[in-house]
């Protein structure tokens, strides 16, 4: 009996010991499991957090090939542009532009860029009279931009040496809302004169722009004044223009003036000029930059009173401003001038001072707010007072002459007068508050 109460207290302390040992086995083996488990959350963040952080870094990447791609595409179009420029110059034998025997007066570039049909009109007109005087008058085309139209249309005719400025950079503006056109024009101009100067070495160039129609005495007339704005270097540049040259207000074809103001449309500097121009060259609006006294440093400019351009273009950059109200109505000189027999002496320095202060002194002086009223009943020239800016423009709007001003100076004035002729031959003086006393006439 006790034998087996033995054995009994024995297989009960061998199964709880048994028992113990699977547990405590089963114990470790859960805690490894709990320890691989834990390092496999931690695994699975990690990996969590690599692939979000490679996920970001390929989203960059894919960006930045993005980039790489329009760059690509950008270089890609501008070389192609390039490469057609340089086969046309292949294909085509550049003109010869200047001989031992006889250099050219000047080089007329016309300035181009996305309107075809107004180059036509314009390359037509020069060509009516370019033909006899192309030896001293050279005739090139300059566009700006890829325009195939434009750029079929100029390489069409054999006369002309064709540029193209290519520019693919995007403009960056001053000042908001300010339009691009004008930063790519000023930078055009500066690319075309820059390349007629120091690579053609041209000593004098006219620039025409793409649409204007030019007289039939435009060559004679620059050829003329050509050795007069070299060696008086108190004048910047001539031009072919009159801001009042109106119908109802030119009349005489051989008249020319002095102005402290920049006309352009249609001009001619030297390359003396353009040397001391071109290293400050505005981003926009050049021509209102020519216009400063600091840029233009009292020097003065030869126009015409009746023009020798026509500007036919209502629609551009300028969007047609002041067309309708001034331009379409300028007359374009349509007498032959032998501009060989005129003597241009008057209009040297102090010739012209002399010349015109006589002009404006032997004007009958009128006052009131009444000037065109008197102007119908007074025969013979007549000069009219104004005290500023704001008397002017009431005055100018009187008689429909342009009223703007440009860094205190009056369109078309010489020492602050300006001069037009009214109906007839007879002349209208309107005179600065200042304006005698700089042509020397007493005011008494």
């Amino acid at each position: 009996m006790a034998n087996r109460l033995f054995d009994v207290r024995f297989i009960l302390l061998s199964t709880a010991t048994v028992f113990i040992l699977i547990q405590v086995y089963l114990f470790t083996r859960q805690s490894n499991y709990a320890d691989r488990l834990e390092s496999a959350v931690e695994s699975e963040n990690r990996c969590t957090s690599q692939m979000r952080h490679l996920i970001s870094q390929i989203s960059l990447q894919k960006g930045k090939i993005v980039s790489l791609e329009e760059e690509k595409e950008r270089l890609f179009e501008e070389c192609a542009h390039l490469k057609a420029l340089v086969q046309d110059f292949e294909k085509r034998t550049v003109q010869v532009i200047t001989t031992v025997s006889k250099v050219p007066i000047a080089a007329v570039v016309i300035m181009a860029c996305n309107r075809a049909d107004y180059l036509e009109r314009t390359i037509n007109s020069i060509l009516k009279y370019q033909g006899m005087v192309a030896s001293k008058f050279p005739l090139f085309v300059s566009q700006d931009g890829p325009n195939q139209d434009v750029k079929a249309k100029a390489l069409s005719y054999n006369q002309i040496t064709y540029m193209q400025h290519l520019d693919f950079q995007p403009v960056h503006t001053e000042r908001p809302g300010e339009l691009t056109a004008y930063y790519k024009i000023a930078n055009h101009y500066k690319w075309a004169l820059d390349n007629l100067f120091f690579n053609h070495n041209f000593s004098r160039v006219i620039i025409l722009e793409d649409d204007m129609e030019i007289a039939l005495d435009f060559f004679d007339y620059f050829e003329a004044t050509a050795q007069l704005l070299d060696h008086d270097k108190s004048i910047m540049a001539v031009s072919s223009w009159n801001d009042n040259g109106q119908k109802p207000f030119v009349y005489d074809s051989k008249t020319l003036y002095r102005s402290d103001f920049f006309p352009g449309l249609g001009w001619m500097l030297t390359k003396t000029i353009w040397n001391e121009l071109s290293p400050k060259w505005p981003k926009a609006y050049w021509d209102d930059w020519i216009r400063l006294k600091d840029v233009h440093k009292d020097r003065q400019f030869i126009h015409p009173e009746i023009c020798r351009t026509y500007n036919f273009g209502e629609h551009g950059s300028s969007m047609g401003q002041f067309f309708k109200q001034y331009l379409e109505s300028i007359k374009l000189n349509d007498e032959h001038v032998d501009w060989k027999t005129v003597d241009l002496n008057y209009l040297t320095e102090d010739n012209f001072l002399n010349y015109f202060a006589k002009l404006v002194s032997d004007a009958k002086a009128v006052s009131g707010h009444d000037a065109v009223l008197q102007a119908y009943n007074i025969d013979g020239d007549m000069r009219i007072p104004y005290n500023d800016q704001s008397d002017y423009e009431r005055i100018a709007r009187q008689f429909g002459i342009f009223e703007e001003w440009k860094d205190g100076i009056p369109r078309t004035a010489y020492k602050g007068v300006v001069v037009f002729r009214y109906q007839t031959s007879r002349r209208i003086f309107l005179v600065g508050p200042d304006s005698l006393r700089q042509l020397g006439i007493s005011s008494s």
